[in-house]
């Protein structure tokens, strides 16, 4: 059984590990964060520090796209991303799937969490499953504000992958 982890699409073209994990996963990604890639590859603000990496990562983020964009799989998801919570599973090599879901944005944080990071929080409240970022702000906010979501820094991510923590053993005393 594979384990399961929120996270935004863009996640996976900047940290490359998340798609050679030690072990079987799959990502419950929000389906507007597939749409997005093409936001980033556009901006001409940087991704990355290093000329070299920022050129790579849009790299990546444009193979993802056009992956997204392809005739079938683009047909795949508009066929299944219907009703919210739908879900269009992808499998890839090396036991990863990504799960594309529809996701409503229901404004429930107000301007605390924006649009996409609002739909992350919810996915992973929806299906009880912890959310990869690499966004210390995200993760304060997330704690300030008390919302009932288990997370992980992405440099965290071998860990829960291999051990992690359950939510049975932080809702137990």
């Amino acid at each position: 059984m594979s384990k399961q982890f929120v996270t935004e699409a863009i996640m996976l073209a900047i940290y490359g590990e998340l798609m050679s994990p030690s072990q079987p996963v799959e990502y419950l990604i929000p389906a507007s964060t597939i749409y997005e890639l093409d936001e980033f590859i556009q901006s001409p603000e940087p991704i990355m520090p290093y000329s070299g990496d920022d050129q790579y990562v849009r790299k990546i983020m444009q193979e993802m796209s056009q992956f997204f964009q392809d005739p079938f799989n683009r047909k795949r998801l508009e066929k299944g991303l219907i009703a919210p919570w739908s879900k269009v599973p992808f499998t890839f090599p090396n036991g990863v799937t990504l799960t594309i879901i529809k996701v409503e944005d229901n404004a429930m944080w107000g301007e605390i969490f924006d649009p996409v990071e609002t739909q992350l929080l919810l996915t992973s409240m929806r299906f009880e499953v912890p959310l990869i970022t690499d966004q210390p702000d995200y993760q304060d906010r997330i704690l300030e504000y008390i919302v009932p979501v288990q997370f992980y820094d992405v440099d965290d991510f071998e860990f829960a992958l291999e051990q992690g923590i359950s939510l049975s053993e932080l809702q137990d005393p």
